[in-house]
């Protein structure tokens, strides 16, 4: 299969248009639907449903998606190679950081790394660790545990309590689930800062990481939990062996970057 024909196809699934495909890419509307149409032609089967809104993937193109991402990378590393071969540095990435979602996108190889929280267990990856960030509870300034030093953990237990994007693999989802703690959920958020100023109002507990917080100002009081509780930071990568040269290069200057910092 051709690169060119494959990253034409991604691209129209990615935008959900062939004239934004073209755009990116450079070619025509025309062009993108002919090398489209080759790709199906080769596989025998259709990979794109056109619709008056714009494409989608079908069943089968969806299926595709992991071997066509190989096939455009295989290319892309290729080019590195020979760019670093020359002395030169260059390349491409797509970096994925929200990590309930970069999981999903690591296993079907639309991204190089994830610079996140570790993702979730059944995802193939290598994880280099960067850095560890300390879990706090958030209270209400007036609230009876503002005074202490710390939090017992059991404590959430049953206790009124807003959470930020629920059910979506987050920090607090996993801390909840690993302490089999089932708060009093009063209100839900697709913020942090939303959360944070629901908090500062008296309307609930909530927690987060330490570096969620660090330039923030306001009168929630944050306590680390008793015992102490973090997560670990770093880049996960689908296979190490198999990165680019601009992947190994980045991954090189963020560990060195965040070794210089402590």
């Amino acid at each position: 299969m051709d690169s060119v024909k494959c990253e034409a196809l991604l691209t129209a699934a990615e935008q959900g248009s062939l004239t934004r495909a073209g755009e990116i890419l450079g070619y025509t509307q025309s062009g993108i639907t002919r090398m489209i149409r080759s790709l199906e032609q080769e596989t025998g089967f259709p990979m794109l449903i056109r619709t008056q809104y714009g494409v989608r993937l079908t069943a089968d193109g969806k299926a595709m998606l992991p071997a066509l991402h190989n096939i455009v990378k295989a290319q892309q590393i290729a080019a590195e190679q020979g760019a670093a071969i020359r002395g030169v540095i260059q390349g491409s990435l797509n970096i994925g950081s929200y990590y309930s979602v970069s999981a999903a996108w690591l296993n079907e190889g639309s991204i190089d790394c994830s610079l996140s929280a570790r993702p979730t267990k059944g995802t193939v990856y290598d994880w280099i660790p960067l850095a560890r960030d300390e879990l706090f509870v958030w209270l209400p300034p007036t609230h009876a545990a503002a005074s202490r030093s710390d939090f017992p953990i059991p404590e959430l237990d049953h206790a009124p309590f807003i959470i930020t994007l629920p059910e979506h693999d987050t920090d607090i989802d996993r801390f909840l689930q690993n302490h089999q703690i089932q708060p009093d959920i009063q209100f839900t958020t697709a913020d942090p800062y939303t959360t944070y100023c629901m908090v500062e109002g008296g309307l609930g507990l909530s927690l987060n990481n330490d570096l969620t917080t660090k330039n923030w100002t306001g009168r929630v009081v944050t306590r680390p939990f008793r015992p102490r509780q973090y997560i670990e930071l770093g880049i996960a990568v689908p296979h190490m062996k198999d990165a680019s040269p601009a992947a190994r290069k980045f991954i090189a200057c963020a560990v060195q970057l965040l070794s210089a910092e402590e």
